[in-house]
């Protein structure tokens, strides 16, 4: 009896799990489907037509063509690892100075940490651009990168791992001379290893999904990243949907080989983390 219960609940909690996955790949699937039918096909009001007619790799050639993929690729490189660099240092060393220092105010300044991690993105929107504006920096890939310069969402998590360090190890190290730079950088920074790779996760996931600071600080194609690019490809009154999902998938690629390279350190560090993508 027991037995035959616990057959039907697995049964059951594999077809949710199944259900979940074909819903998280159906727009994957809609999108390589699209990107090879004709534009009729894509905007048809017919539920049924789901398979294009032809395989057409028209939607590959033209977009290849009009859009410097090689130029759009290497932007968003240098952006994600401009963005993952600055992060991690910046972050860890905050991190270790709120989660192991005492210093005045530290709650305080620690505060508002927290506090900009509440407010909405988007009210720093102007003032960042008035800064880049200011500095002369417009459609250059510093603007790109500098809202990244610091991430308070990164100096908290950092923090976090630190605090889970054992006291012993900094007195251990007080007492065999070491100061308190040569204990960060020799004792503390190399066991806040899964931290850093979980923060350089999301930090890469974040500049890759980022869209509307590219939209504001570049409208030169030489410093454009590859969303900002595919924004480009929507029209005010029409949109060729099987280049955009063309263009889409092109761009999805660097993301895929990335993940398929790194997969172990991708699920350890959002398991270390316990945070969501």
């Amino acid at each position: 009896m027991f037995q035959i219960f616990h057959n039907r609940t697995n049964a059951v909690f594999f077809a949710i799990l199944l259900l979940c996955g074909l819903v998280m790949v159906i727009p994957f699937l809609w999108m390589i489907l699209t990107a090879f039918k004709t534009t009729t096909e894509a905007t048809s009001v017919n539920p049924f037509v789901v398979f294009p007619g032809a395989l057409r790799t028209d939607s590959f050639s033209h977009v290849m063509q009009n859009m410097n993929f090689g130029r759009l690729y290497l932007n968003t490189i240098v952006l994600i690892a401009g963005r993952v660099l600055c992060a991690v240092l910046t972050a860890t060393m905050a991190g270790y100075a709120f989660g192991r220092l005492r210093f005045p105010l530290k709650t305080f300044f620690f505060s508002l940490v927290l506090i900009q991690m509440m407010v909405p993105s988007q009210i720093f929107i102007i003032p960042q651009y008035l800064m880049i504006s200011k500095l002369r920096m417009l459609n250059t890939m510093f603007a790109l990168l500098f809202p990244g310069l610091i991430t308070a969402f990164g100096t908290f998590l950092l923090r976090q791992n630190f605090m889970t360090l054992p006291a012993d190890l900094e007195e251990a190290a007080r007492i065999d001379g070491a100061n308190i730079g040569q204990t960060f950088l020799f004792i503390m920074f190399p066991l806040v290893r899964s931290g850093m790779v979980a923060l350089g996760i999301f930090t890469a996931l974040f500049a890759f999904k980022e869209l509307l600071w590219p939209l504001i600080v570049n409208t030169s194609q030489n410093s454009m990243p590859l969303s900002s690019a595919l924004a480009k490809l929507q029209g005010q009154f029409n949109t060729n949907y099987p280049e955009l999902m063309a263009a889409s998938i092109l761009a999805c690629l660097p993301m895929i080989v990335i993940y398929l390279l790194f997969q172990k350190h991708f699920i350890q560090g959002i398991a270390t983390s316990g945070g969501k993508l």
